[in-house]
């Protein structure tokens, strides 16, 4: 049976979970943006519905308002969720807060997320530079540390961010260093590469332009190195199994309904039953 990764025990608690009935960490489970199958991504309300079907785990994005405020939104602009046109970083946090996504609430603030759900782990995607400082200064504020994971397409704007903070905060790779990981991992030189560039975990698509990411050489030579595998976007049952039969340490899914049916099927099940609602 594959195995798994779960470096550092401890230092890194939000990549800990407890055995299955295998013996092995369960395998952990990303709610992608919350759960809005009918529109309102990213607000509280889904948000909570995904809390409902048992998930601690939520995959989230961040941008920062014209006030400084770190806002849990996707899109630089405004336009594809709420219908009203302009950039996020235009607006004050007040005036976010009071557009409506999707019919599902207004853009809350990332304080907001970490206070209604005290138990809940956020895997957070930094989207713009000028919510480094204010991302930073939020999570040191509030001694968050192990409820995050962070997460930027832009490793240069993740490294910004980890010097910033004040305790060991995981962290996955951006797209330069997860190539780099890629290309390195059957070497035996991705260990060294992780710890240099301060990531402890791999999240990928399982194809990426026509090229297969994730195989099972891949995950153990990660898992060899120390290194989880979380896979992005998982949305069909039978992907879901195969990948997780392959030993991959995490699925970041928008179908939270079908991932919560296959992680109970697999005694998984539920994972959020300690957060305070």
């Amino acid at each position: 049976m594959p195995g798994s990764a779960r470096s550092e025990r401890g230092r890194y608690p939000y990549l800990d979970s407890p055995a299955g009935p295998s013996g092995r960490p369960q395998p952990l489970a990303f709610s992608h943006r919350g759960f809005a199958p009918e529109g309102g991504e990213n607000t509280l309300a889904s948000f909570g519905r995904a809390v409902d079907l048992g998930f601690g785990y939520l995959e989230i994005d961040v941008r920062a308002s014209r006030d400084g405020v770190v806002m849990v939104f996707h899109d630089e602009e405004l336009h594809r969720v709420t219908g009203t046109p302009g950039l996020v970083s235009a607006r004050t946090a007040e005036e976010l807060g009071g557009l409506q996504v999707g019919g599902g609430g207004g853009i809350p603030t990332l304080e907001d997320v970490l206070r209604r759900w005290p138990g809940l782990r956020l895997n957070i995607d930094v989207k713009s530079d000028d919510c480094v400082q204010p991302f930073a200064d939020l999570v040191n504020r509030m001694a968050v540390h192990d409820r995050v994971l962070l997460a930027s397409f832009s490793d240069r704007r993740r490294r910004r961010v980890l010097r910033l903070l004040d305790a060991p905060t995981a962290s996955s790779a951006g797209m330069a260093v997860n190539a780099l990981l890629k290309l390195l991992a059957p070497s035996g030189l991705a260990a060294p590469l992780a710890r240099i560039a301060g990531v402890q975990a791999l999240q990928v698509p399982e194809t990426y332009r026509g090229v297969r990411v994730v195989t099972g050489r891949f995950v153990e030579a990660c898992h060899a190195a120390g290194l989880q595998v979380h896979v992005w976007t998982i949305n069909d049952r039978e992907d879901m199994d195969r990948l997780l039969d392959l030993g991959v340490d995490g699925l970041v899914s928008d179908a939270a309904d079908v991932l919560a049916a296959c992680m109970t099927a697999r005694s998984a099940w539920p994972q959020g039953s300690s957060l305070d609602r």
